[in-house]
């Protein structure tokens, strides 16, 4: 993939999954609601939200403006949640409703207490219809958004875990005993039961709650049995009593010897349907592929045709879709095709100098061809990736009347090719030019500058800097 295409990929956890992971600050872990009940839905949603912002803020080179709107497909966040259509109308008003919605950020730390009181969730939300399709924007406080971009300390959230729990409290739970699965002491900080009972609760801090060994029979103890059921995590409630009353709690934590499997064949990682809508392949025709040929093989090829339309020396793709499935149909046949004519020609380098070399000559060896994968795409060379890189950096240099005059030209051969989307089009309207498509091409038109119209290609000499 091009060097300045934006990760989005879902992370990979320790255990292996492939699922969307969350690395949620500790400080954002309890939520206890202030002004209005918190439903299941939303408390999912909105971790899928973080997720989707966490992973664009890496990609980014710094903090983006204040008032920077994170975009997704609300279908492609609902499936990420296990929700499914039946939840859009809910999801849609949840999501107005989140701007207003104020709750208390507390860490789970001894002694921490609450980190942010009173935050609203989100600073700004907003849903618009694009080609038929519901689409969410939305924004941080500031505060969130540090937090966010560079956590000190976080817990690695698995929304594929998350999606397979149906109560709030289970939810709640496993986020906060999810900090703890590493933890040497395998139990977590130890707090005063009304404590727990505000950071299990949908409803606000401050109304009356339902004494302890209520509590603990209603939602506690299910949250339990559904975690150890559903999660790689074991959980057990100690309780800490004074005389005959259980005053403060804590949770045992401990990871399961083998983890339970999975299945989450029918949940597409929103991430991968961003990066398809930038192509400029819709949701819906995305879907079809990877019922037809599966995620991986899917994810593996739009990489490819990432790869392939920020090519300077090729024709622009005019066709996202086409030359997806194209690349998908023929893939396995060209790799299969492409490795025997790469080793037909190392046989035949193995065989020594060929018969009309001069007598005398001392012959050097060309080195073995590369070796496609599946995907028949070969990494960057080093010195290109480095080169792309300080051409970034001069960008980044330029005044902003210069800058602007550099997207203007770059928008407006792109809008000459017809390949500027709706996706691409808000980016640029954001300010954010440096990053996937938009930064390629950024890339591409200010290297001719810098360098000539072969700005990508090795210097005449350097025979093997293609092979750095």
């Amino acid at each position: 993939m091009d060097a300045l295409s934006p990760q989005l990929s879902p992370a990979t956890d320790a255990t292996g999954s492939d699922g969307a992971e969350l690395r949620k600050p500790h400080e954002m872990i309890v939520m206890v609601p202030r002004s209005q009940r918190v439903t299941l839905t939303g408390r999912r949603i909105y971790n899928a939200l973080l997720q989707v912002s966490q992973a664009r803020l890496t990609a980014m080179e710094s903090m983006p403006a204040a008032d920077y709107m994170f975009e997704a497909p609300l279908p492609a966040i609902l499936r990420t949640t296990g929700s499914n259509g039946e939840d859009r109308t809910a999801a849609k008003r949840y999501l107005k409703e989140m701007r207003g919605l104020e709750v208390d950020w507390e860490s789970t730390a001894p002694g921490d207490g609450v980190k942010w009181r009173g935050f609203s969730m989100l600073s700004e939300v907003a849903i618009e219809v694009r080609n038929g399709e519901n689409w969410v924007s939305w924004s941080y406080p500031p505060t969130i958004m540090a937090a966010l971009r560079e956590p000190k300390r976080w817990a690695r959230i698995d929304l594929d875990v998350l999606a397979s729990l149906g109560t709030y409290a289970a939810v709640a739970l496993y986020e906060i005993c999810a900090r703890y699965r590493d933890n040497p002491g395998g139990v977590t900080s130890r707090k005063p039961v009304a404590w727990w009972a505000d950071a299990l609760s949908q409803t606000p801090a401050g109304t009356e709650r339902r004494e302890w060994r209520k509590f603990k029979n209603e939602r506690v103890k299910p949250a339990i049995e559904e975690i150890n059921a559903e999660t790689e995590l074991e959980v057990e409630l100690i309780e800490h009593k004074q005389g005959r009353a259980v005053v403060e709690a804590q949770f045992a934590v401990r990871k399961k010897k083998a983890e339970p499997k999975r299945l989450a064949a029918d949940v597409v990682d929103a991430n991968l349907v961003l990066r398809a809508e930038s192509l400029g392949i819709r949701e819906l025709k995305l879907e079809g592929l990877i019922k037809e040929f599966g995620e991986w093989a899917v994810r593996r090829q739009v990489e490819v045709l990432e790869q392939r339309s920020a090519n300077s020396r090729l024709r622009g793709v005019e066709n996202a879709y086409s030359y997806l499935r194209s690349l998908l149909r023929n893939g396995t046949e060209e790799a299969q095709r492409m490795q025997a004519d790469a080793a037909a020609a190392a046989e035949r380098l193995s065989k020594g100098p060929v018969a009309n070399a001069s007598p005398g000559t001392a012959q050097t060896p060309a080195p073995p061809p590369a070796q496609p994968d599946l995907a028949h795409q070969a990494a960057d060379p080093a010195w290109l990736n480095e080169r792309r890189a300080s051409i970034r950096d001069a960008i980044q240099a330029l005044s902003p009347e210069q800058r602007q005059a550099l997207v203007d030209e770059v928008v407006q051969e792109a809008t000459s090719k017809g390949l500027m989307t709706a996706v691409l089009s808000r980016r640029v309207a954001q300010g954010d030019v440096l990053h996937g498509m938009i930064g390629a091409w950024m890339v591409r038109s200010y290297g001719a500058r810098l360098y000539g119209p072969d700005w990508d290609k090795p210097e005449p000499g350097d025979l093997f800097a293609g092979q750095a």
